[in-house]
C-alpha cells in the first residue's frame, strides 16, 4: 500500500499541536469493497470513497470510551513516544490498561535494531488479530520497512506523526485501516504527556543522526538529524520540574550529534538546561547515549557540566568494538584510540565518573584476533556497565550482505566475553561509605526502593514508597554485583516541595534491609537504539561523597545542640530497631511494648550529656546572681 497523505488541502495549517482533526482529514483505507472497480452511478471514481461519509453509522461504542493497551519495545527514545502517545489518548477521554486482554485495541511501539525486537514484535501482532484486537503499529519498524507482512491489515503511524494518534485510534476502531508515515516537522514537545514514571521525564532532544553505521536500521526510520531548538527544550525542562520530576533524561539516537543542523551543539544545550536546575539538586540531568565522534571537540565542556552537582556523572558511549578493522567495517567514523581519548580525559576530569559501553560480537568479518582485542579494551577499563550483543543482520543494511561469522563462533564469543565482564567487582570498597542519592522507583523485588548516586551507582534501599520522588543522604551497607545497599540516614527537603506546601513527610521508622538479597530494577538485557542502548544504569568501582554532602555535613557540624540531637535520635533508633530486626515474628502488641521500653532505657552517655547540660544552666545561672549582687552592693 502507498502512504496515505492527509485529503484536504490546508488541514495541517494553523492546527495546535495534539488537536483533533476532523475525521475527512484522515487518510482512509476502508475494509476491500468487491465492487471497487465498478463506477458509480454518478460517473465519479470509487477513490473518493477513501473519505468516511459523516452520515455513516456510529461506531457501537462512543469514541474516546474504548480501552486501549500501549505496548513498547525499545530505547527511552520510543519509551517517551509512547507516553506522548498515552498522554494524547487520555486527554481525549481514552482509558488505558496494562492489561491487553481486557484492552478494545492495542497500540504497539515497535523497535527495528534486533531480531529478537522484531520477532516479539511480530508474535504480539499474530496473538492480537487472533484475538480480534484492533492494531495500531508505531515506531520504527513501519516507519523503516513498511511493506512487511506481518503489517498487513493493521494501522501504522510514523515516527513523525505520533501527535495524531487519537485521531488514527478512532478510526481503527470502527474498522479503518489508517497509514500516515509522511515525515514533517518535529512533534510538539509540549504535547499532553503519560509518564511511565511520574518522577522521570524522557525529554527527546534530536531525532535522526548524521552517521551511517552499515548494521544499522534505525537511521532508515528516524533518518537524517532533526534537532529541537534550545529555547523549546529549555521551555520543556521548566514545564516538567514544575510538574514536579525529579530526573530528566535527555535522549536522542545520537546526543553527540545534536545541533548541528540548526547551528547550535550539545555544550550550549546542556549549559542552558543547567541554568534552570534548581539550586538544591532536588532534580538531576542525565545526558543520553553519545557516540564518540561528535563529542571529542567538545571534552572539556561536557566534562564541566557533568561536574555540576544537579546532573549524573554518567555517560553511555558506544564503542562496539575493540579492533580498528572492525570499526571501519562498521563506519564507526572513530578509531579505538579516540574512545579511549573520551573516556580518559572524562574520568580524568570528572570525580567519580562511570562510563558505560556496548559491544557487538561477530560482526561480519571479526576474526579472532579482532575479538582478542575487545576482549583486552573491556579489561583495561573494567566497565561497570556493557551491553553485549550479538550481529544480527537487518534488512537493507549493507552489513546484512557482509559475510557472516558462523553463529556457534557468534555465541561463543558472546558468552566469553559475558564471563569476563561478569568476573569484574565494581563496588569493592564502597561498604561504609555515606553518599546522597535520588530515588525514583520502586525495585523488581517490590521491597526496595531504587535511587542513584552522582555517578549514577544503583542503590537500594529499604524504605516507605513515600520517599519516592526524594533525595536523601545513605551509608553503603553492604555490596552486590549489579547493585549495592544502603540505610537512610536522613532525608534531604527540597526548596520547591516546602515552597509548594507539598513538602514530603519525613522517614519515621527505618525498615530492616534485606542485604542478602541481590536485585536489580534494570535487566540486564537491553534494547539497543540505533548505535547503542540507553543505558537503565551504571555502576561504578570509585565513588566518593559529592560536594553537596560535604556541605551538608560541615553546616551540619556546625550546630552543637543538632548534632547532640541526632546523636540521641540515632542511639534510640538503633534500640527501636533491634528487636523489629530479631522478634519479626512477634505480635504488633510486643514490638509496641518492646518499643516502649527501648525509649526509656538512658545509657551512661545519656547521663553524661544531661548532667552536662545541668552543670552548664546551674553555672550560668550562679554567674547571673553573683554579678546582680555586685550591681546591687555597687549602688
Amino acid at each position: 500500500m502507498e502512504d496515505i497523505e492527509d485529503l484536504l488541502v490546508g488541514s495541517g495549517g494553523g492546527v495546535p499541536p495534539g488537536f483533533r482533526l476532523p475525521i475527512t482529514a484522515v487518510g482512509l483505507n476502508p475494509k476491500k469493497n468487491k465492487n471497487k472497480n465498478k463506477p458509480n452511478p454518478n460517473g465519479n471514481s470509487n477513490k473518493l470513497s477513501q473519505i468516511q461519509d459523516p452520515l455513516a453509522p456510529l461506531s457501537p461504542k462512543i469514541p474516546g470510551t474504548q480501552t486501549i493497551y500501549i505496548k513498547t519495545f525499545g530505547c527511552s527514545h520510543n519509551q517517551s513516544d509512547s507516553e506522548y502517545m498515552a498522554g494524547q489518548l487520555s486527554a481525549f477521554g481514552y482509558p488505558l490498561s496494562d492489561n491487553p486482554e481486557e484492552a478494545d485495541l492495542w497500540l504497539i511501539n515497535t523497535c527495528t535494531v534486533k531480531s529478537p525486537s522484531q520477532s516479539a514484535m511480530d508474535t504480539l501482532i499474530a496473538k492480537g488479530k487472533g484475538a480480534k484486537k484492533p492494531l495500531v503499529v508505531a515506531g520504527c519498524v513501519p516507519q523503516g520497512s513498511r511493506d512487511i507482512k506481518e503489517l498487513e491489515g493493521v494501522s501504522i503511524v510514523g515516527v513523525q506523526q505520533i501527535d495524531r494518534v487519537v485521531e488514527i485510534v478512532e478510526e481503527t476502531l470502527k474498522g479503518h485501516e489508517v497509514r500516515l508515515l509522511s515525515r514533517k516537522t518535529l512533534p510538539a514537545l509540549d504535547l499532553p504527556k503519560v509518564r511511565k514514571n511520574k518522577f522521570v521525564e524522557i525529554l527527546p532532544i534530536n531525532v535522526g543522526c548524521l552517521g551511517a553505521c552499515t548494521y544499522c536500521k534505525t537511521k532508515h526510520a528516524r533518518g537524517h538529524l532533526g534537532s529541537y531548538t534550545v529555547d523549546g527544550l529549555v521551555g520543556r525542562v521548566k514545564s516538567v520540574i514544575a510538574d514536579g520530576v525529579k530526573e530528566i533524561w535527555l535522549s536522542s539516537e545520537d546526543t553527540g550529534a545534536y545541533g548541528r543542523d540548526i547551528g547550535a551543539n550539545l555544550p550550549i544545550l546542556l549549559n542552558a538546561i543547567v541554568a534552570e536546575l534548581p539550586s538544591d539538586a532536588s532534580t538531576m540531568l542525565r545526558i543520553g547515549m553519545t557516540n564518540p565522534p561528535f563529542i571529542l571537540e567538545h571534552l572539556k565542556e561536557i566534562a564541566e557540566v557533568l561536574r555540576h552537582p544537579c546532573v549524573y556523572s554518567f555517560l553511555h558511549v558506544p564503542v562496539q568494538s575493540g579492533s580498528d578493522a572492525v570499526l571501519t567495517a562498521m563506519n564507526r567514523e572513530y578509531t579505538v584510540s579516540e574512545f579511549k581519548t573520551v573516556v580518559d580525559i572524562l574520568t580524568e576530569l570528572v570525580p567519580g565518573m562511570q562510563i558505560a559501553t556496548d559491544i557487538i560480537c561477530g560482526f561480519p568479518g571479526e576474526t579472532d584476533e579482532d575479538f582478542t582485542q575487545t576482549l583486552s579494551l573491556i579489561k583495561l577499563y573494567k566497565f561497570p556497565q556493557v551491553h553485549i550483543s550479538q550481529f544480527y543482520p537487518r534488512p537493507g543494511t549493507p552489513a546484512a550482505r557482509m559475510k557472516k561469522v558462523p553463529s556457534t563462533v557468534v555465541k561463543r564469543r558472546s558468552r566469553d566475553l559475558t564471563s569476563v565482564f561478569e568476573a569484574f567487582t565494581p563496588y569493592v570498597g564502597m561498604e561504609g561509605r555515606v553518599e546522597r542519592i535520588w530515588i525514583t522507583e520502586v525495585a523488581t523485588d517490590g521491597i526496595h526502593l531504587v535511587g542513584h548516586t552522582k555517578g549514577y551507582v544503583q542503590v537500594l534501599v529499604a524504605a516507605p514508597e513515600s520517599m519516592l520522588g526524594t533525595s536523601a543522604i545513605v551509608k553503603i551497607t553492604s555490596v552486590g554485583r549489579w547493585s549495592v545497599f544502603g540505610e537512610v540516614i536522613e532525608t534531604i527537603p527540597h526548596i520547591n516541595d516546602t515552597v509548594s506546601g507539598n513538602e514530603r513527610p519525613k522517614q519515621e521508622k527505618k525498615f530492616p534491609g534485606l542485604n542478602h538479597y541481590e536485585t536489580s530494577a534494570c535487566s540486564t538485557k537491553s534494547e539497543n537504539c540505533c548505535c547503542g542502548p540507553e543505558s537503565c544504569g551504571g555502576q561504578s568501582e570509585k565513588c566518593a561523597v559529592t560536594k553537596n554532602d560535604v556541605q551538608l555535613e560541615d553546616r551540619n557540624s556546625r550546630n552543637l545542640i543538632g548534632w547532640l540531637l541526632r546523636k540521641r535520635k540515632n542511639h534510640v533508633e538503633k534500640h527501636v530497631e533491634k528487636p523489629v530486626e530479631n522478634e519479626i515474628g512477634l505480635g504488633s502488641q510486643k514490638k509496641q511494648e518492646q518499643t516502649q521500653g527501648s525509649l526509656r532505657e538512658w545509657g551512661v552517655v545519656d547521663r553524661a550529656l544531661l548532667g552536662g547540660m545541668l552543670v552548664s544552666f546551674l553555672t550560668i545561672v550562679t554567674l547571673l546572681l553573683h554579678l546582680g549582687f555586685r550591681i546591687l552592693s555597687s549602688n
